[in-house]
């Protein structure tokens, strides 16, 4: 099974680290899944609820709620695909992050079960939701569902709205973090977005990392970048700043 947690509290307190709380476990329907938490010391600023990119929860993630941790936040490294779900290939995650792109009900089910669990968590207060590349498109499926979040935040994500959908119900601001050279979603869809946004008069921000490509923030990946995840983590802190 993939989604375990490999780090011992106890070690964690040791180097200085944030200390973690048992990992999240919680039901939607018949799947059963477990996110990953990460609690700063002392009352949380407020919470920041992040979605995996396409392969799952893996140490990316983790890696990212320990440092929003370490920024006084709780955070909750959610799973979207559940606790038996297979991510061995390419093939896995496309079947997986397929299934809920072709079923907009259960996706938008799956964060807000997430959500939920998340709220029950000792200290958590206002969430804002964000997410990487396929979690860069859940936060802003989030955003056009309406969930009740203080915002929202895309870091390299898909950024069309499917037909039918738009942002009448977002009740918070959107960032959008993006490079120019994402062969991805390109500026035409970005641009499709903001103009989307001001129309429905939803606060929004985009930061454009130029000759950054799709997976910028992601350490070891080919298109990591480290001037341009830098920056997005810069504006990423000061979103939240905002926020809580």
């Amino acid at each position: 099974m993939k989604h375990s947690l490999i780090f011992a509290p106890a070690l964690l307190a040791l180097l200085g680290g944030p200390a973690l709380a048992d990992p999240m476990v919680y039901t939607h329907g018949d799947t059963n899944f477990e996110a990953y938490v990460a609690t700063p010391d002392g009352t949380p600023r407020g919470t920041v609820l992040l979605v995996h990119d396409w392969d799952g929860l893996t140490e990316h993630e983790r890696a990212q709620a320990d440092a929003l941790a370490a920024d006084g936040y709780l955070a909750v490294a959610l799973d979207l695909f559940g606790t038996n779900a297979t991510l061995d290939s390419m093939d896995d995650y496309r079947r997986e992050t397929g299934a809920l792109y072709a079923d907009r009900d259960e996706f938008r089910a799956r964060m807000m079960a997430g959500a939920e669990a998340a709220r029950a968590l000792d200290g958590a207060g206002q969430m804002v939701i964000a997410g990487y590349c396929f979690g860069g498109a859940a936060a802003l499926e989030a955003a056009r569902a309406g969930m009740d979040m203080a915002g929202f935040v895309s870091f390299h994500g898909g950024l069309e709205t499917p037909e039918g959908q738009d942002y009448s119900a977002t009740p918070a601001p959107v960032m959008v973090l993006h490079g120019s050279a994402d062969p991805v979603s390109g500026m035409a869809e970005l641009a499709t977005l903001m103009d989307e946004l001001q129309a429905a008069e939803v606060p929004h921000e985009a930061r454009i990392f130029g000759g950054a490509r799709h997976s910028f923030t992601v350490p070891g990946s080919r298109d990591f970048d480290e001037t341009a995840n830098a920056g997005a983590q810069a504006a990423f802190r000061e979103f939240l700043d905002a926020r809580f």
